[in-house]
């Protein structure tokens, strides 16, 4: 376990929290798609627990690497709350790796479009599918490459987690909950297929919407800027 791991959890944690917090509150007369099947209107909800498990990440990978700097008798008793398996050399095991780096990159690549988003939009941008008197249609900034930029930096953000905590040398894995392959296979495939979900039916919702409102113009931005998520991919 090494500072530079121990340091990069914790700026995942802190990037997530703000890119996950809500910059403006939702007014429930502005809401549309209520329709929507509960398990995907709970987005924000799921969003907000996946900080937590950035911050008990980050503070369990934070302990690994304080149980190095400690006495051998302070360091075991240290290493028992870190890392509680069976096989408490597991513990040595959590390290940087290639894939930590990748999900790093992504972490904080999300990070920033959707803080970038929040700033474009401004009082507009709600976590909810809102609609306002004074709405306008956006086409600058990341706007100017794919219709949905905050949906894209969502998908970052769930990519850099996966990478970052989902994989060997994480505290997820070696020490956490994550310990049986089986189960991080599962809880990867259903949260994947999860998010997808919601990000489909929400941009489908929002497109449709946005066609209403803003009628040709719209029309012309979506003939421009035929990709939801990525440019060239989706």
């Amino acid at each position: 376990m090494s500072l530079t791991r121990a340091s990069l959890t914790i700026a995942q944690a802190i990037a997530h929290h703000y890119a996950m917090t809500p910059p403006n509150p939702t007014l429930e007369q502005t809401r549309y798609h209520k329709e929507e099947y509960w398990v995907l209107q709970i987005a924000p909800c799921i969003f907000r627990a996946h900080s937590i498990v950035l911050w008990i990440c980050s503070a369990f990978e934070t302990l690994s690497y304080l149980c190095t700097l400690q006495p051998p008798s302070t360091a075991a008793f240290l290493a028992s709350v870190a890392c509680p398996s069976t096989t408490s050399p597991n513990r040595h095991k959590i390290t940087i790796s290639p894939m930590f780096f990748i999900g790093c990159v992504a972490l904080f690549l999300g990070a920033y479009i959707r803080l970038d988003c929040f700033k474009v939009l401004g009082h507009l941008f709600t976590f909810d599918l809102t609609i306002h008197r004074d709405h306008k249609l956006i086409t600058n900034r990341f706007y100017a490459y794919v219709r949905h930029p905050a949906y894209t930096g969502s998908i970052l953000l769930v990519a850099g987690i996966t990478f970052s905590h989902f994989t060997q040398g994480s505290w997820m894995t070696e020490c956490g909950p994550l310990r049986w392959k089986g189960l991080t296979t599962i809880i990867w495939a259903a949260w994947w297929c999860w998010v997808l979900a919601v990000g489909i039916s929400r941009v489908q919702a929002e497109d449709t919407q946005m066609k209403k409102t803003f009628g040709q113009e719209w029309e012309r931005y979506a003939m421009d800027i035929p990709w939801w998520f990525f440019p060239g991919i989706a």
